[in-house]
């Protein structure tokens, strides 16, 4: 056998090999499928959830429910099982950073576009989403596109990923053979985090001025933008009950939106978004800000909106029971009552903090 026809055959057989290594490679992956790319757990492997830029799109299209519990990192600590229990239902999250209601409403049309029939959705409105951009954000903040956009071509970034491989893929099965992981506790982070005063105090860098008060409309444009979104969710799924919410942000965040003139701002987004979705039978909506024994014990936040998952169960045990509901006759009184419980914030309940220096300011 000359030498040509020996390293002729090395190649060969070392092509052969490396195939057969990435396909036991691409294999694996997709066996275990820690992002649920391309089905939902099996072989006894459990729903590990940690990682919602990752993962929240695949379990969206393949898990299997008849709810959804939607928002931003504030409800990425409730427990799946209180709201399956309260409800009847059995629910997984779809959650995204910040909240824009455009980001929302994409996980929501993704749902709806699996075989699960839905018929519950808690819907949590960060004030903030009422004016953000109305197109999502997922491809611009670099989320990893090749999970979101149907292509199988792309999928090699994922068949063939380190970081899935050396990491991923053994985390999901220490979590489901070895550890003891509660699958209803999905994307929760709380258990990482403290939740008292010195921590949002430590969180919360304040700004020196205090701007002029905002015109109330001028965030008009965007807030008819996210109107819009959510008011088509409504109509195109009117078998679906929206359980709308607003959180229960810590008073020093009204603190800090007075210290930057938008108070006015909000509190007329919040009228105007929840005087367009009461207009619809399967809509209700609930407001938890204005509470006082909550949003001023400073001992319950991690910053400024974090709160620690007993105020979310707070907010569900609320809203199973009906209260702080929002109607036609009562939303505007609520939301006034909030606009006046504010300033009494800003000149009343703060101060005893800037008497004693315990603010950080903003340079």
């Amino acid at each position: 056998m000359t030498e040509k026809t020996k390293s002729l055959n090395f190649i060969k057989k070392f092509i052969s090999a490396a195939l057969i290594v990435l396909i036991l490679i691409g294999t694996m992956v997709v066996l275990t499928d820690p992002f649920y790319h391309y089905h939902k757990p099996w072989f006894g492997l459990k729903a590990v959830l940690n990682d919602k830029e990752y993962q929240c799109i695949g379990t969206l299209r393949h898990f299997d429910y008849d709810a959804l519990i939607v928002g931003s990192s504030v409800v990425e600590n409730n427990d799946n099982d209180w709201f399956n229990e309260a409800y009847n239902c059995n629910s997984i999250k779809a959650v995204r950073s910040y909240g824009a209601t455009a980001d929302l409403c994409y996980l929501i049309d993704e749902a709806y576009k699996s075989d699960n029939e839905i018929s519950q959705i808690f819907y949590n409105i960060d004030p903030s989403s009422l004016n953000a951009d109305t197109e999502s954000t997922f491809e611009s903040t670099g989320c990893p596109m090749y999970l979101y956009d149907n292509n199988p071509f792309n999928d090699i970034q994922y068949l063939f990923n380190k970081g899935v491989i050396m990491e991923k893929i053994p985390y999901l099965l220490v979590n489901s053979y070895i550890a003891d992981y509660d699958e209803s506790l999905s994307y929760n982070w709380a258990k990482w985090k403290t939740f008292n005063s010195q921590s949002i105090l430590g969180l919360y860098f304040r700004s020196k001025e205090v701007k002029p008060m905002q015109d109330e409309k001028i965030y008009e444009e965007k807030l008819r933008g996210n109107i819009e979104l959510l008011t088509k969710e409504l109509e195109a799924h009117p078998d679906t009950k929206f359980y709308f919410y607003f959180p229960a942000y810590s008073m020093l965040w009204w603190d800090g939106i007075y210290r930057n003139g938008e108070t006015a701002a909000y509190i007329y987004s919040e009228k105007e978004m929840v005087k367009a979705l009461l207009k619809y039978e399967n809509a209700e909506i609930y407001c938890f800000q204005n509470e006082p024994e909550v949003i001023t014990n400073l001992e319950n936040y991690l910053d400024t909106i974090h709160f620690s998952p007993e105020i979310n169960k707070l907010m569900l045990d609320q809203m199973k029971a009906g209260e702080y509901r929002m109607t036609e006759d009562n939303y505007e009184k609520m939301l006034d009552e909030m606009s006046a419980f504010s300033d009494k914030i800003v000149t009343e309940l703060v101060v005893p903090y800037e008497e004693q220096g315990l603010f950080n300011y903003q340079d």
